[in-house]
């Protein structure tokens, strides 16, 4: 029996940010049965010019709605830092990096990544930045600028890309649970440990005992 949980999702969504205590709890209760959780990154943004003034209140709205919806805490003053470019390619190249060079540290990158970004207000679009953060993660930083640079990482990173948009996912954060290359859709867009728990538990159930 080949199963596992695909977690669909992009490092400069909110609501991924919003979703990560859920997360963690829905991996350990997935662990605890012995199904792993893989993670996909989805290219959310691609823009090419900083962001303006109207679009930064506009996105700080949708961070103070996550903030209210879940609790998790957002750095309102200083986040979006100006002259940012909202291009999340960088940010999601370097997971794909980090699960390529080390996949034990991959979870952690990314904490870290969402913990510069939305409590910090630091630029994650930037290469310095994300070697930065993975050298704290636990990855050598040479090692891991050759893979962030490298165009096997990059062609990588875009395949993440359309296999999210060949599925039809448009919405993060998404939680997949696959079975015997069977998927089914656990979630598409926030909810709550509470509602998540019970779906996964009878997924859990079903797959150990198929």
């Amino acid at each position: 029996m080949q199963a596992r949980l695909i977690y669909v999702m992009d490092p400069m969504c909110s609501w991924c940010w919003g979703f990560a205590p859920v997360l963690t709890a829905l991996a350990e209760q997935a662990q605890a049965a012995g199904v792993p959780m893989d993670l996909v990154v989805g290219g959310l943004r691609q823009e090419q010019a900083a962001l303006e003034p109207a679009g930064r209140v506009r996105i700080l709205a949708h961070w103070q709605a996550v903030n209210a919806s879940t609790g998790q805490l957002f750095n309102f003053n200083d986040g979006l830092p100006e002259g940012l470019v909202y291009h999340t390619e960088p940010a999601c190249r370097a997971l794909v990096a980090a699960r390529q060079l080390d996949a034990s540290k991959l979870w952690p990158l990314l904490e870290l990544i969402q913990q510069a970004f939305y409590c910090e207000g630091r630029d994650v679009t930037r290469a310095n930045v994300l070697r930065e953060l993975a050298d704290t993660a636990g990855l050598p930083r040479g090692q891991f600028a050759e893979a962030f640079d490298s165009a096997q990482v990059q062609a990588a990173t875009q395949a993440d890309f359309n296999w999210v948009q060949d599925l039809g996912i448009s919405g993060f954060p998404t939680l997949l649970a696959e079975r015997n290359g069977q998927l089914a859709l656990l979630t598409n867009g926030y909810q709550s440990l509470e509602q998540l728990q019970p779906l996964l538990a009878r997924w859990l159930e079903r797959t150990t005992h198929a």
